[in-house]
């Protein structure tokens, strides 16, 4: 409940949906915090924001009747899991993956037309997460093209709201993994080493994980990698083919890359939400929420708020770090950050070393990707 009358906002409405980051910044210049039935109490202001993120006593990560490994529990819990996820995404691994994730963007980038047209989200956005989250986890390629259908299907259920949908879809990513771990315990001695065999071996505590944690684990992890990179991808070059003189900067100046990616993508969310409920009664931008409020953290949002960064669509490479939430912040952070930005800089690095010119393409439009998604379902291009 809230003192006074609440505002209210439609995320499902035509204005919203049609482009979603004009309308957070106007929700935004109009209210700290908005309610609404499909994702109840919303924040907009990056102060509110950052305030649940580093207050994870006050604001729960369990908020999910399905279990959610690591995102979805809180500590202690949570820390014994953060962990040991943590290993698979620290520098060492990092170094040895480097090298795979190179093969793949280049190989995807060769297929590229020296001169012409291209559909930039199918033809290499896609292909990329698909291929690398496959590689990452040790899976075959027979899984690309389920796990693109079933990245959709994922989509418009949580659009739509619809549980049962939601549930299905759960249930058949659930399969894929079951028997990815029934072929590997069958294989005894001879399972592939790699990532998801790994994880049969992981402990928590005294005890080897469940089969349902790591179906949990794992669904987190593709989940966030084969929406959130293709998002990604598909914003640096729409972003970057606006913008020639930037192009040749990062061309001339690679090591400007990283900085740029999280600038880009601080400018333009790939993710547009993530949420927490409330353990007790407290005060969060004006308003009292009870018990067991649902709050909305609207990244898209608090990512460009004036209060913190001046002008959200100037472009900055000498903004504080700290301030940029694309991967979050608190005990909560994302722990695969260091994997996205390892893909994403070894992708653009590719794509901008063996191309000469990225542009739009005169008369056809991109198609904005629809909450939950960010970015854009279709993205023409003109590669030289």
């Amino acid at each position: 409940m809230s003192n006074g009358q609440q505002p209210k906002w439609d995320p499902r409405s035509k204005e919203v949906l049609e482009d979603q980051i004009n309308a957070y910044d106007g929700i935004r210049h109009r209210y700290q915090v908005a309610f609404s039935d499909y994702l109840q109490w919303s924040l907009f202001k990056h102060k509110d924001v950052v305030q649940v993120l580093n207050d994870h006593e006050t604001f729960s990560n369990a908020v999910s009747s399905h279990l959610s490994v690591p995102n979805g529990v809180d500590p202690p819990e949570h820390t014994r899991y953060r962990k040991m996820i943590e290993t698979y995404f620290d520098s060492q691994q990092m170094d040895v993956f480097e090298p795979v994730c190179r093969r793949i963007a280049v190989s995807l980038v060769n297929r590229l037309p020296l001169r012409g047209e291209v559909e930039f989200m199918s033809k290499i956005a896609e292909d990329f997460a698909l291929q690398i989250q496959c590689a990452f986890m040790g899976w075959p390629a027979e899984l690309h093209e389920p796990l693109r259908q079933w990245t959709r299907k994922n989509g418009d259920a949580t659009l739509a709201g619809d549980r049962e949908a939601m549930a299905a879809v759960a249930l058949e990513f659930d399969g894929y993994i079951r028997d990815l771990l029934r072929v590997r315990r069958d294989a005894g001695s001879q399972a592939p080493d790699d990532v998801t065999t790994r994880l049969l071996r992981e402990r928590v505590g005294d005890r080897l994980l469940k089969d349902e944690e790591i179906v949990s684990i794992v669904r987190n992890w593709t989940v966030g990698e084969l929406a959130t990179i293709s998002s990604c991808l598909g914003i640096l070059a729409q972003y970057l083919s606006k913008r020639p003189e930037l192009q040749r900067r990062l061309r001339e100046q690679l090591s400007l890359l990283a900085p740029a990616i999280d600038e880009i993508l601080r400018i333009h969310a790939p993710l547009i939400s993530n949420r927490r409920v409330t353990t007790k009664a407290v005060e969060i931008g004006g308003n009292h929420l009870e018990i067991g409020a649902r709050i909305t953290l609207i990244w898209a949002s608090a990512n460009r708020d004036e209060a913190v960064f001046g002008d959200p669509d100037e472009f900055r490479l000498d903004r504080d770090p700290s301030k940029n939430l694309l991967y979050g912040a608190g005990v909560h952070v994302c722990p695969g950050a260091p994997l996205a930005r390892l893909e994403l800089r070894i992708i653009m690095e590719e794509l901008l070393g063996r191309t000469r010119h990225i542009a739009t393409v005169p008369g056809k439009h991109p198609t904005r990707a629809v909450y939950p998604a960010s970015g854009f379902s279709s993205l023409p291009l003109w590669i030289e």
